[in-house]
C-alpha cells in the first residue's frame, strides 16, 4: 500500500511540473497586444498598414484582428512559437516564429511558410518573414 502512495504521488507531481513548463510562456504572454512598428524583407511599413490591428494571446489560443478575424492555437517552447490558424483567412496554415519579451514590449519574427524558425529578428532579404513589435493595450 505505501509503494502505490509513493507511485500516486510521484506521477501526480510530475503531471503537475509539466503543465507548469508548458504554460509559463503562454500566461506571461496573454493579454491584448497591438503592433507599434512592423517590417518585412526589411522594410519598415507605415503606420496606417496596422492600424487597428490587435493580438490577443490567451493560454495556447490567439486570435489576430486585422482586415478580418482570425483564431487558432499557438505553442510556445524557448523563444519560439508554432502558430496553427483554425478559423479565418489563415485557417489550415502553420507559421514558426522567434520571440522576445523586454522593455515591456513583444518582439515577434514571422516566417510565413513555416518551414523553418527564424534565427533572427531580421527580415532583411527574407521575403516570407514579418517582423512586428507589440505593445500591450
Amino acid at each position: 500500500m505505501k509503494q502505490l502512495s509513493i507511485w500516486v504521488s510521484l506521477i501526480l507531481f510530475m503531471g503537475c511540473s509539466s503543465i507548469k513548463n508548458t504554460t509559463a510562456s503562454s500566461t506571461f504572454l496573454s493579454g491584448t497586444w497591438v503592433p507599434v512598428k512592423q517590417e518585412m524583407n526589411g522594410k519598415e511599413l507605415p503606420p496606417l498598414a496596422f492600424t487597428g490591428q490587435k493580438l490577443t494571446l490567451k493560454d495556447s489560443t490567439y486570435i489576430f484582428m486585422a482586415e478580418s478575424l482570425d483564431k487558432g492555437i499557438v505553442h510556445y517552447k524557448g523563444g519560439k512559437m508554432d502558430i496553427f490558424g483554425k478559423e479565418g483567412v489563415n485557417k489550415g496554415k502553420h507559421f514558426t516564429a522567434i520571440y522576445k519579451y523586454a522593455n515591456g514590449q513583444l518582439t515577434v519574427c514571422y516566417n510565413l511558410l513555416g518551414d523553418s524558425y527564424p534565427e533572427s529578428f531580421e527580415t532583411k532579404s527574407k521575403r516570407t518573414f514579418f517582423l512586428s513589435l507589440y505593445k500591450r493595450e
